[in-house]
C-alpha cells in the first residue's frame, strides 16, 4: 500500500513535537496504564504491541540526546529528494521558460488598446496646445 506511513513517536504518545519532558511523562503514564497487557480489555497481542510502541516512544523522547537524533532523522525524512541534474537543466531550459512564449490574442488586443489610448492622448495634447496658442 502506497502512502501509508507508521505514526511517529510524538503521535504514538499524543503529544506535540515541542512537548516538555513533563508532558511526555504524563502522556506515557496515562497510556501505559490504559494499554498495559495486565490491565486492558484488548486482546493480549494487540495490547503488547501497543505497549511496546509506547515504551519505545517514551524511551527515545525522554532522553535529550536520543530525542535530538530522532528529531533530526524525522526532519530529514520530510525533505523532498534533491533534483537530478537533468531536472535542473529542464527547469532552466530556454525552451521551457514560461516567460518566453508568444502573446495570446487577449494580450495582443490589450496592447492594441493601450497603444490606441496613448496615441489618442497625444493627439488631444497637441489639439489643446494648438487651440490655446491660436486663441491668444
Amino acid at each position: 500500500m502506497v502512502g501509508i506511513s507508521k505514526p511517529n513517536y510524538y503521535e504514538i504518545l499524543g503529544v506535540s513535537r515541542f512537548a516538555s519532558g513533563e508532558t511526555i511523562r504524563r502522556a506515557y503514564r496515562e497510556l501505559s496504564k490504559r494499554y498495559h497487557p495486565d490491565t486492558t480489555t484488548l486482546p493480549i497481542a494487540v495490547a503488547q504491541e501497543k505497549f511496546h510502541q509506547i515504551n519505545t516512544a517514551y524511551t527515545v523522547l525522554i532522553s535529550p540526546q536520543q530525542r535530538a537524533d530522532y528529531d533530526q532523522q524525522l526532519w530529514q525524512s520530510t525533505l523532498p529528494p534533491a533534483p537530478t541534474l537533468q531536472q535542473i537543466q529542464q527547469m532552466y531550459s530556454a525552451y521551457l521558460d514560461p516567460t518566453d512564449r508568444p502573446l495570446s490574442a487577449g494580450e495582443l488586443f490589450a496592447l492594441f488598446l493601450l497603444g490606441l489610448t496613448f496615441v489618442g492622448c497625444l493627439l488631444l495634447v497637441v489639439a489643446l496646445g494648438l487651440a490655446r496658442s491660436g486663441g491668444v
